[in-house]
């Protein structure tokens, strides 16, 4: 059974930075295609981050430049280091992750099999 596991969520004020953290069990990063996504209320949920199979990133470009996806793979683990965050960016973030390998880097959600249970980021002064 795959399970993702967001942490690192919070309330930080504009210019602040967060790391959030998905510990995946049940499946192996390595190799893998997994995205950041998030949701404000009111809005449809939208890709964030990707990193694909071949280690390929890309961004939505509101957040090119201030976000950064990686993985450990030593750690099954996937991050996304927010930097410069704005109010804009408060939503729920989650992780996902692909049941194939891609070296696309697709940031739509129904490509996605797998999905934590999201964490909350806040961003207000």
């Amino acid at each position: 059974q795959v399970q993702l596991v967001e942490s690192g969520g919070g309330s930080v004020q504009p210019g602040g930075s967060l790391r959030l953290s998905c510990v995946a069990s049940g499946y192996a990063t390595t190799g893998a295609s997994m995205c950041w996504f998030r949701q404000a209320p009111g809005k449809e949920r939208e890709g964030v981050a990707v990193i694909t199979s071949g280690g390929r990133t890309d961004y939505a470009g509101s957040v090119k430049g201030r976000f950064a996806i990686s993985k450990d793979n030593a750690k099954n683990t996937l991050y996304l280091q927010m930097n410069s965050l704005k109010p804009e960016d408060t939503a729920t973030y989650y992780c996902a992750a692909r049941s194939v390998s891609s070296n696309w880097p697709y940031l739509s959600p129904p490509v996605y099999d797998y999905w934590g249970q999201g964490t909350q980021v806040t961003v207000s002064s």
